[in-house]
């Protein structure tokens, strides 16, 4: 029987289970798809400690590359072999295989291998959507990146470069710093103490046009402070804990700010849109003018290990499991 692992409570990384599952034949519009790289991801953090209540038992993990094992009737979009990548909200991709929706996976590209598909979808769509529909970066703005050594960071990093803007990432350490450097960020600063004041130096006293923050409570303040007048600040992720509560006169006061949330699931939603920001990525992928950094690969029976390391920060660009 095939192995997953699932997670039967909520708490730390020792909820993770390593088990057997049953996996039925796919049905109508299905396929049952033999995972060969898997994705890990912060938000996967947040569904097994409860920050996104589920139904218990549940698997984990939302995306995936592998090979078509199986299909079922009426599929006509892809045939046993394909190699395929996907991400699907239903929970389950840290597993060796699954049967999902058809209609769920894509084809891997000529030049794009699975290690890199698994590494690179969920995070590049998460880009896409916040480079090109949260805020459209254009030549001549000035980013600052929260992270700009994980995932979501260096591939962010080198497409807004690639759309002519000016980069500045923040990173927690010299060796990341470095990272960050080599994948697009023009100026790299480390650490956030007396960040604002740093990035106004950088840019003249300007500030940034848009800084995009997945860090949450500890960067919150530092970067509302880096930004110019009527910048914008995205929000989309919160490893550090949730931004705080603010009054809607703490943007005033900093030059009529924006603010925003973003999340994938509502920029994701549409079908169209996901064909569309993965066009994007690939053809990116393809020029080269995003690189993928799989900074650690972990067997599929050791995701305790992978989440370990990503939530106490060991970790830089990718991860992936291994069944």
């Amino acid at each position: 029987m095939p192995k997953a692992t699932r997670i039967h409570e909520y708490g730390g990384p020792e909820v993770l289970k390593f088990e057997e599952i049953v996996l039925g034949d796919p049905g109508p519009g299905e396929v049952r798809v033999r995972h060969t790289a898997i994705g890990v991801n912060y938000a996967d953090t947040y569904l097994r400690r409860g920050q996104w209540p589920t139904t218990l038992p549940t698997g984990i993990g939302s995306e995936a590359a592998g090979i078509v094992e199986a299909v079922g009737a009426k599929v006509s979009s892809v045939r046993k072999g394909d190699a395929v990548v996907y991400m699907f909200p239903v929970p389950g991709a840290y597993a060796e295989q699954r049967v999902l929706p058809a209609a769920a996976l894509v084809r891997l590209p000529k030049g794009v291998s699975d290690a890199q598909a698994a590494a690179v979808l969920l995070k590049g769509l998460t880009c896409w959507y916040l480079l090109r529909e949260t805020y459209r970066v254009k030549r001549g703005d000035v980013v600052l990146l929260q992270a700009a050594a994980g995932g979501v960071g260096l591939i962010a990093s080198q497409w807004a470069r690639a759309l002519g803007a000016k980069v500045i990432g923040v990173v927690g350490s010299a060796a990341k710093a470095k990272l960050a450097q080599r994948f697009g960020c023009h100026q790299v600063l480390i650490g956030l103490d007396d960040l604002p004041a740093r990035v106004h130096k950088l840019t003249k006293g300007h500030g940034v046009d848009v800084v995009y923050d997945g860090v949450g409570k500890d960067s919150f303040t530092a970067s509302l402070d880096s930004l110019r007048p009527r910048g914008l600040m995205v929000s989309y992720g919160a490893a550090s804990g949730p931004t705080p509560e603010f009054s809607a006169m703490e943007l005033a006061k900093r030059g009529s700010l924006f603010f925003t949330r973003a999340g994938g699931g509502d920029y994701l939603a549409d079908a169209k849109a996901r064909a569309k920001g993965t066009r994007e990525l690939f053809a990116l992928l393809k020029a080269r003018k995003i690189r993928v950094h799989i900074g650690q690969r972990y067997p599929l029976a050791d995701a305790v290990r992978a989440h370990q390391d990503l939530e106490s920060r060991k970790t830089s660009g990718s991860s992936l499991l291994i069944p």
